[in-house]
């Protein structure tokens, strides 16, 4: 450490780093998973750091998010501070699972190693595998750098529209996590395959998202992208192909494509769904004989970017909720004194409140206060509960008008699949009893959803491992916003089901 740096260390994890004096902590904490939701502004609250040792002044937007007590606490906002002195910071986001995928597949001939890559907003999986045998030979995660820029697509997009460059940052980024996959067999490396949504498509492959920040949301580089290692500065052969993957539409990116094909649908006769649960829901339905997908705007309540205490599921999020006679049990990530609520405790809880009749069919809080308690200091405000209305609504009233489309007879869906990682940890009997899952007025089954993982990454390794490119029926992308129908159909989904009907 020189003069002219200070040295920040961040608990519990007992990480330090050495920034330079005077410096905003958006670029030191960034690195070590302090996310930035909002991109810096100050307007969503959700960096909350606690200085347990040196002094960061009170700002004006400090003031508006937290309260006396919290700011007399130490509590700030990472991205309003400047690292004048040494300093001990509390992290309110400290550590994350990265879901990967380890599903055994078969190889089919290919000669030498493949990496798959799920290039994810938040996060980033990869894997590497014997293309011979298909045996997974080791995986790296890590999160997206590109989140210092804010959380969610529309932030990286305002970002590279005013002159960021988040294109060499991930390319960076992947190439170290290429590096250390490989370790000393980089030269066996044959080929890359990159999936990811249509803006971590475009901003990967330099190309211009600015037909992506306004509707209709139409690019015309959505296919598929080729690479040389050379330029992407990562150390691999002159020969290795490089490829991200197709997308499918402007908010239906290559990782659905991945998706569908790991679901089996391209070779299935019965219809399968795919719900993958994010700030953008998508959806796609069909069989070998035809897809519809779509693209919703949920909006970041299932990742609880929106919610006033929410936060990812790391260290003191809660993360399950669930009714014991008239009392609220819960678990917290960490076993730890709960500090917030990721996006599947948040379902849980509302799920929770609903049975119990704390909360009502219209989505009100029953008592008049506007504050649902849930555990500790943990508490859901009237505007909490109306985000995920919104946000549910959003996916419930895309599944029915794609299934209109379809004009599917009673019972021709066979299975549903929740892709990503909230759908793989999201209780599927809350998401049914809020109406996120909406299956009741198909009469179908609680036993046909199910948590299908990381199917970004699975279906990039099965196009990894395909002898050749997979035969794909045809598919149609649908702008639920031009339909006729999707305002009605919105506002129908709106309420939460009166009861369960599981």
């Amino acid at each position: 450490m020189t003069a002219d740096e200070v040295r920040i260390r961040l608990e519990p994890l007992a990480v330090e780093v050495d920034v330079p004096r005077g410096a905003s902590l958006i670029s030191s904490l960034s690195g070590q998973g302090v996310e930035f939701p909002c991109g810096g502004t100050g307007n969503c609250g959700g960096c909350g750091v606690r200085v347990l040792a040196g002094s960061l002044p009170v700002t004006d937007l400090d003031r508006t998010t937290f309260s006396k007590d919290q700011l007399d606490g130490g509590w700030r906002l990472a991205c309003q501070a400047r690292a004048g002195t040494p300093l001990v910071l509390e992290c309110f986001q400290w550590q994350m699972d990265v879901l990967t995928d380890d599903t055994s597949l078969m190889g089919t001939g290919k000669r030498g190693l493949g990496i798959a890559i799920d290039l994810g907003t938040t996060t980033i999986a990869a894997q590497i595998v014997d293309l011979a045998s298909g045996n997974v030979l080791g995986v790296e995660t890590e999160l997206n750098p590109q989140a210092s820029f804010g959380a969610d697509v529309m932030n990286r997009i305002r970002a590279a529209l005013h002159g960021d460059d988040l294109t060499t940052l991930v390319r960076g980024a992947l190439g170290q996590m290429i590096t250390r996959l490989a370790g000393g067999r980089a030269g066996e490396v044959a080929e890359v395959v990159l999936v990811g949504n249509t803006v971590m498509h475009h901003l990967f492959s330099n190309r211009d998202v600015e037909p992506l920040s306004h509707a209709p949301f139409v690019s015309s580089h959505l296919g598929e992208q080729r690479f040389h290692a050379q330029e992407l500065g990562w150390p691999l052969p002159a020969t290795s192909t490089i490829r991200f993957a197709q997308c499918l539409g402007g908010f239906v990116g290559s990782d659905i494509l991945a998706g569908i094909v790991a679901t089996g649908m391209t070779n299935s006769d019965d219809l399968i769904a795919l719900i993958d649960l994010g700030t953008n829901g998508e959806i796609a339905i069909g069989n070998r004989h035809g897809v519809v997908c779509a693209s919703t705007a949920a909006g970041p309540a299932f990742e609880a970017g929106s919610i006033r205490m929410g936060m990812r599921a790391a260290t003191g999020a809660i993360s399950y909720v669930s009714l014991a006679g008239s009392e609220m049990k819960t678990t917290v990530i960490g076993d730890t004194e709960p500090r917030g609520i990721c996006g599947s405790g948040l379902v849980d809880a509302v799920a929770a409140g609903l049975d119990s009749g704390a909360i009502l069919p219209s989505g009100r809080i029953a008592n008049g206060t506007k504050v649902f308690p849930v555990a500790g200091p943990v508490v859901l405000l009237q505007a909490d509960i109306r985000e995920l209305q919104l946000a549910k609504a959003a996916i419930a009233s895309g599944f029915r008008l794609l299934l209109q489309r379809l004009d599917p007879g009673k019972g021709d869906l066979k299975s549903i699949y929740l892709a990503g990682a909230f759908g793989n940890y999201v209780q599927i009997e809350s998401a049914i009893r809020i109406g996120l899952i909406d299956i009741g007025f198909l009469g179908a089954p609680r036993q046909l959803v199910h948590a299908a993982g990381n199917t970004a990454l699975r279906g990039a390794k099965m196009l990894l491992l395909a002898a050749e490119e997979p035969a794909l029926p045809s598919i149609e992308h649908v702008s639920l916003a031009a339909d006729p129908g999707f305002q009605d159909e919105f506002a129908n989904c709106m309420t939460f089901p009166v009861r369960q009907g599981l």
